[in-house]
């Protein structure tokens, strides 16, 4: 445990990329209101009735607590035992890394950092956390084609027209990735013994770290290779749970918007709205910006600019982005400032 490497948390790094997700929120949301929605944004008291408000509230602990459970029983099914308290800290972490790093990495660096700490080894604290993503991948690329291709509210959308073929690139690509991570890692050896090398040839690490390096990159390697026949040898009860837990958290992530809007008295079928969410949560994996921030709000009002008024469609976007990612990362920023006090204490 005391050789852990606790991941990059400087104050000056983490508050560059929070300025700059605040900045390209901002950009986003001026877009929305210009582009999309062009009139004056004014709050609607009807998001605060009591019946929007309890119904918000309670599928916010289920989508909390849904993702924190398919990590869980993840671990379990790879025959680890992680405290529920500790899992509980690892949703709010992830939420603050992976929305203020690019390309949402930090969540899953801190994320094993975290497991570590919790006695998981390295390659199974990796092996859990690419697991708990790849489920969502499954899910959200098989279901986007579908929608993409059945959905009458995506038929003829601009925005679309123009990056179908890149979404299909896309497609294949990201699933490649992880059918190599997943059945075929010893392929990925290879190129990361090289890049180490590179690192000592270009004198950026030491003879000596690249030697430990490349010993530990390979061990971990092997051992993530093997976590994966674990995880599908496990405890079938386990396995299931981290597939149901995976839906259901999906399910409730993507229910925010139709909840906020049928609030507002539209009527929208709960299908549609599941189905703009998972093209947009498609397209927010493949968005360089630290959280998918500015791209998000983007694909968001301009998917359903013919759904809200003007008026709401400005409201809505700030709410479903405040219930689903700010607020989360508030609650994550308190819990990772008090690690780093009471690391400093110890």
């Amino acid at each position: 445990m005391a050789n852990l490497q606790k991941p990059s948390t400087s104050g000056r790094r983490l508050l560059v990329f929070t300025v700059l997700f605040l900045l390209l929120t901002g950009a986003g949301l001026w877009v929305v209101h210009q582009q999309l929605a062009n009139q004056e944004v004014t709050f609607d008291g009807r998001l605060l009735t009591p019946w929007t408000v309890t119904t918000v509230a309670a599928l916010l602990l289920l989508y909390f607590a849904c993702d924190g459970l398919r990590l869980y029983a993840t671990l379990r099914a790879l025959g680890y035992r992680v405290r529920l308290r500790a899992i509980t800290r690892l949703v709010f972490i992830n939420i603050f890394f992976s929305n203020v790093t690019p390309m949402a990495t930090g969540g899953g660096f801190a994320q094993i950092w975290y497991l570590q700490r919790e006695g998981v080894p390295l390659g199974f604290a990796t092996a859990a956390t690419t697991i708990r993503t790849i489920l969502a991948v499954v899910f959200i690329f098989s279901l986007t084609p579908v929608f993409l291709m059945t959905l009458p509210a995506l038929q003829g959308q601009p925005l679309l027209g123009r990056i179908n073929w890149l979404l299909a690139i896309m497609i294949v690509l990201y699933l490649s990735f992880f059918a190599v991570v997943l059945f075929r890692t010893r392929w990925l050896i290879p190129p990361l013994s090289a890049t180490l090398a590179l690192l000592d040839r270009w004198n950026l690490i030491s003879p000596r770290r690249h030697r430990r390096w490349q010993f530990r990159a390979r061990r971990e390697m092997m051992r993530f290779a093997r976590s994966f026949g674990y995880y599908l040898r496990g405890d079938r009860l386990w396995v299931l749970l981290s597939v149901v837990f995976t839906a259901l958290f999906l399910a409730s992530l993507f229910s925010f918007p139709w909840l906020l809007i049928t609030g507002l008295g539209y009527d929208v079928s709960w299908l549609n709205n599941l189905g703009l969410l998972v093209v947009t949560t498609f397209i927010m994996y493949f968005s360089p910006t630290p959280g998918a921030s500015g791209i998000s709000e983007g694909v968001f009002g301009s998917f359903f600019r013919d759904i809200l008024g003007g008026s709401h469609l400005v409201l809505v976007t700030i709410a479903w982005r405040a219930v689903t990612i700010y607020l989360g990362m508030l609650i994550g920023l308190v819990l990772l400032q008090r690690d780093l006090a009471r690391s400093r204490r110890g």
